[in-house]
């Protein structure tokens, strides 16, 4: 193998969602130019990342096909007074399958399995020693210093879990929530891949970001428990804590003189109610091999994250409501409520493309918070 140039087009720091995809994006789009990803662990590391079919603009479909493992046409929602299946598509990719692609898409010497110590505009530097200059550089390593935000947490612990004789379920359950409603709102998220297997991820709408992934893993055995489930095995298992922004500063989560680009939930360029980046992760991805050309890309990078910082704010005004307003065992009830508008109302929602009419009709009528302190927090939130 050719030692690698010490000099390049395009150096994307962070191996995971964002970075993975705007490798790949780059390397279809842009084969004219050297682009290398930074990345010390497993590309795409130990994740399973879902989607619903609308939080993908048709046009940039193309990006995430290849690497969608499993696909469903439904799925269900169940509540302790309410329970619904919605005809939406949702399919699912692994980090395994990112790395594959990525690996085949860039040559293994373009494939930095380094740790990144320093990172400015034009080069960055290894924690080895060493440099790489670069025409840019874009920093995707996840969501680095939160400071600046105030934040309830999306905290998880999921098992993919081999049940003998087969668990019974024909397509996803995003929410059972039909369980004891413990450390703030809890469901039970189900993924079968196949007739014995099902990822069961036990999630939190919590004020803490604290994991104890023991405890949790014990919770996942009751719940399989109760399902009736003979468990064999477990084939996989992964953690998580995202941030469900309620408030924050822009400016102090990317200040303008920082100009390395940034992307995914280091540029804050994430869902503020679910956390999830994968919508944000594609388009910005598809978007990059036109932002590429010419200088400043900190710069439009920055302007792009602060746009979509500005049309979350409807979303933390809910979340502010949801960890302000509601007490942590009551939080259920708002999902609940949730559940039962219309189904294109819910998709816009998790695209983070609500309409004025989606807003105002999540809004009315009886909220199932107290009026007082749900009014209370919104005149409390930061609208910056």
């Amino acid at each position: 193998m050719a030692a690698p140039s010490p000099s390049c087009d395009i150096a994307i720091v962070g191996g995971g969602l964002a970075g993975g995809l705007a490798a790949l994006a780059l390397a279809a789009k842009r084969p004219d130019l050297d682009v290398r990803l930074i990345e010390p662990g497993p590309i795409g590391g130990n994740h399973i990342w879902s989607f619903f079919d609308g939080d993908i603009a048709e046009k940039n479909r193309w990006l995430v096909a290849p690497l969608v493992a499993h696909y469903w046409h439904g799925y269900d929602v169940r509540f302790p007074h309410h329970a619904r299946t919605l005809r939406m598509g949702y399919k699912s990719i692994t980090g395994e399958a990112l790395a594959a692609a990525v690996a085949a898409a860039l040559p293994a010497e373009r494939i930095h399995a380094e740790q990144a110590l320093q990172l400015a505009p034009g080069h960055l530097l290894f924690a080895r020693g060493g440099r790489l200059d670069a025409r840019h550089v874009i920093d995707a390593r996840g969501a680095g210093n939160l400071s600046a935000l105030t934040c309830g947490w999306q905290k998880f612990v999921g098992q993919a879990l081999t049940v003998k004789g087969g668990h019974g379920l024909a397509h996803p359950v995003v929410m059972d929530a039909r369980v004891a409603q413990l450390d703030g709102y809890r469901f039970v998220y189900l993924l079968p891949f196949d007739e014995e297997t099902v990822f069961v991820e036990d999630t939190y709408y919590s004020d803490s970001p604290d994991l104890d992934a023991d405890l949790i893993r014990e919770r996942i055995g009751a719940y399989a428990a109760w399902r009736g489930w003979e468990v064999t095995g477990v084939a996989r298992e992964e953690t998580g804590v995202l941030p469900v922004v309620i408030a924050g500063d822009f400016a102090a989560l990317w200040p303008a003189s920082d100009r390395v680009g940034r992307i995914g939930a280091r540029a804050g360029a994430f869902h503020a109610t679910t956390g999830y980046s994968l919508p944000d992760a594609v388009r910005t991805a598809a978007a990059l091999p036109d932002l590429v050309d010419g200088p400043g890309l900190g710069t439009k990078l920055r302007a792009r994250a602060a746009r979509g910082w500005r049309r979350q704010r409807f979303y933390r005004l809910l979340d502010a409501m949801l960890f302000r307003a509601a007490e942590p065992a009551e939080r259920v009830r708002i999902f609940e409520r949730f559940y039962r508008l219309p189904p294109k109302l819910i998709a816009r929602f998790y695209a983070g493309q609500s309409t004025r009419g989606d807003k105002l009709r999540i809004l009315a009528g009886k909220p199932p918070v107290p009026v007082g302190r749900a009014l209370a927090a919104i005149r409390k939130l930061d609208w910056k």
